[in-house]
């Protein structure tokens, strides 16, 4: 492949039913601190903003929304310094995510500095310090890790960083020795530029389920419109799901769009981990035998719930 996807068939599968199983959700788990500003950044002097630190990361969140949405069991694997893995560790289990998390003996936990525009579109800007979270790699994989697992789902920022992209291949071809469905959310439209698109497309042969955003997917095949972009995206991935945000969400399967999910509508706070949430609540609708259609509602609704919150989990119970 040379930079865009292949128009060539991509494998089949059915991937629908009741799954009798763990969600088992491999990624970045770090700490966000949300910076809440009115109106553009004043440069060189102070601009007033509410701040708050929350946990965050994308497989986090994944692994957070798809237990508040009804999986019956979610586990997470990732790796945090040890500056905050108890902190992280009783906020996921809170949650309801059984949390495997590797500690870093010298690395941080990963940092994200989201800058929120508290304008109407409540826009988010990141700046990332990936910290422990990238540095997952194949020892800390376990064949074991998939014992009494349905589906796994891996976070796109493991793509980003070589240790964690080789853990990907192990993990990937673990499952496919089992039979388990792999889903994966690219997560990043800038780090997929730095990464590129070709190292991505083959990072992820072997996947079942993508969840682009609708950027995410314009980029991977170089095309403009979202919809022809999920088209010849589930030419190389047998289910595509991109995120529109507030215009819903495209499913495409065997090169053409089979439904557009109408976003849900809601008055955005902070657009932080709406995708997220997207992707954990259409997992765990897969996983309790929805198709791919009601699933992508299911996230529609989770997304609308997340922009109408601060940080990128769901509240804990109780």
């Amino acid at each position: 492949m040379s930079g865009t996807v292949s128009d060539g068939p991509g494998s089949g599968g059915d991937l629908l039913g009741v799954r009798d199983g763990a969600l088992l959700v491999v990624g970045d788990v770090v700490t966000d601190v949300i910076a809440r500003h009115q109106g553009p950044l004043a440069s060189g002097t102070d601009t007033a903003a509410a701040v708050r630190t929350v946990p965050g990361g994308a497989g986090a969140n994944v692994a957070c929304w798809a237990a508040h949405r009804g999986c019956a069991e979610v586990r997470l694997l990732g790796r945090v310094g040890e500056d905050a893995a108890a902190w992280h560790e009783r906020e996921l289990t809170a949650s309801g995510v059984l949390p495997c998390l590797v500690v870093d003996p010298q690395a941080p936990t990963g940092t994200v500095i989201c800058l929120v525009d508290t304008g109407a579109a409540a826009e988010r800007t990141f700046l990332t310090d990936s910290g422990a979270s990238l540095l997952l790699d194949p020892g800390d994989w376990s064949d074991a890790l998939l014992d009494g697992v349905a589906w796994l789902h891996l976070s796109g920022y493991l793509l980003f960083s070589e240790p964690s992209r080789a853990l990907v291949r192990v993990a990937l071809t673990s499952a496919r020795a089992r039979g388990v469905p792999v889903s994966l959310d690219p997560a990043s439209a800038g780090f997929l530029v730095e990464l590129g698109i070709d190292r991505f497309l083959a990072s992820v042969e072997g996947v079942d389920v993508l969840l682009p955003s609708r950027d995410e997917a314009c980029l991977l095949t170089g095309l403009p419109d979202a919809e022809d972009a999920a088209a010849k995206l589930s030419r190389h991935v047998p289910l595509v799901v991109a995120k529109q945000g507030s215009d819903g969400a495209l499913v495409a399967r065997s090169g053409a769009v089979s439904a557009h999910v109408p976003a849900v509508p809601a008055t955005p706070r902070d657009t932080t981990g709406a995708g997220d949430a997207f992707t954990g609540a259409f997992l765990a609708a897969l996983l309790t035998g929805a198709g791919p259609e009601e699933a992508a509602r299911e996230g529609c609704r989770a997304g609308a719930s997340a922009v109408e919150l601060v940080g990128g989990r769901p509240p804990t119970p109780g």
